[in-house]
Parts: C-alpha cells; sequence; structure tokens
C-alpha cells in the first residue's frame, strides 16, 4: 500500500512538470491580475493550470480565499506536526478509558490512535469553524480572507504598504506550508521511522 501512494505521488509530480501538460497563461490573465498580492518575483504571476483564463475579478477573489484558507490550515498542520514529533503532548487522557494523549502517534498514523468519538468532535468542530466562524461573517472583509470581523488586532495601524508586504508574506508562507505537509505525508507513507529526513541525515535519534 506504501508502495502504491509513493508511486501515484510521484507519477503525479512527474505529470506536473512534463512539458506536454503545460498550459500557458493567457495574456488577459496577465494583465488583470499581474498586480495582486502573491503575484511576485521570482515567478510573477503564474496560473500553470490556466484556471484564470477568462476569469473576473469574483473568480479570482474565490481562489485566492481558498488559497489562503488551504494555507492556514497547512500552516497550523506544520506546526502541530513538528511539535508533536518533538515529544510535546497534551497532559492527561483523550477519553475516559484511559487513552493518553501522548500515546497519539505524530501524523496521519494518529487518526488510527484517536477513538471514533473522538474524530468525530474534531470533525464536528473543524465544521462549525468553517460555517460560523473562519468566514467574514459581518461582511466588512477589505480583501479575500479578511476575518477580523470587527475586531482590529492592530491592522489599522500598519501603513498601505506594510499591509500588502504582511498579506503577501502570510500568502507565501501558507504556499510553502501546502508543501511541507504534503511532503511529511508522503515521507511518513514511505515508512520513515525517524520522524524527518533532516534526522537521517545528521544522524539524529529520536
Amino acid at each position: 500500500m506504501k508502495s502504491i501512494a509513493a508511486l501515484t505521488t510521484i507519477l503525479a509530480t512527474t505529470s506536473a512538470f512534463a512539458p506536454t501538460a503545460t498550459k500557458q497563461t493567457s495574456s488577459s490573465a496577465i494583465q488583470a491580475f499581474e498586480n495582486e498580492v502573491g503575484a511576485q518575483p521570482p515567478l510573477g504571476f503564474w496560473d500553470p493550470l490556466g484556471m484564470l483564463d477568462n476569469a473576473d475579478q469574483e473568480r479570482f477573489d474565490r481562489l485566492r480565499y481558498v488559497e489562503l484558507k488551504h494555507g492556514r490550515i497547512a500552516m497550523l498542520a506544520v506546526a502541530g506536526h513538528t511539535y508533536t514529533m518533538a515529544g510535546n503532548h497534551l497532559s492527561g487522557n483523550i477519553d475516559y478509558s484511559g487513552t493518553s494523549f501522548d500515546s497519539i502517534a505524530t501524523g496521519l498514523a494518529g487518526l488510527k490512535s484517536i477513538p471514533v468519538e473522538g474524530v468525530l468532535q474534531i470533525v464536528a468542530f473543524v465544521g462549525w469553524l468553517e460555517l460560523f466562524v473562519m468566514k467574514d461573517v459581518k461582511g466588512t472583509g477589505e480583501f479575500p480572507g479578511d476575518f477580523r470581523n470587527g475586531f482590529d488586532f492592530g491592522w489599522d495601524t500598519y501603513s498601505e504598504e506594510e499591509k500588502l508586504q504582511k498579506r503577501a508574506i502570510e500568502l507565501n508562507n501558507g504556499r510553502a506550508a501546502q508543501m511541507g505537509i504534503l511532503g511529511l505525508m508522503v515521507h511518513e507513507m514511505l515508512g520513515n521511522s525517524n520522524g524527518y529526513i533532516i534526522n537521517e541525515l545528521l544522524g539524529y535519534k529520536l
């Protein structure tokens, strides 16, 4: 099963970089969105799948909203993965039968360790956040992904230039985190038992 998962990932990655599969971004899309946050060196505006060909601003904002949300989730996932891989866990038990938090495995393997009721609670909590919290509830967002909902958090103390910089930093960190958590999952499925590949390279043991 692990071999199949690894092979599938390799084939998908290979096809993504195959010259025949590369689709040229239309000039109209470049002109429309080349100055948006995230279109920066070295790639500039990059849309290899042509998802923004003939797209309007509403379509762009929707895709940017999804990209930001996935990036934020991925950043939390990477942080949680590295935190627990370092041996940090909550104290106490996750259920009344005595399943301790520190007995839960890190990564995808942890899903097998958590009781079914616990998984359902996690899914319900995430669903509640998705439907009622992590969204522009009041319709006052200044840009896609602005979930302040009336709270300032010091945002208005920044200049417009600083705001654009911070938005670009979040976007790029989210992009990196999405690739990072994908790499961690693939590495786990390949059977590495010592955490991260850097541990193997440097001879560290968990």
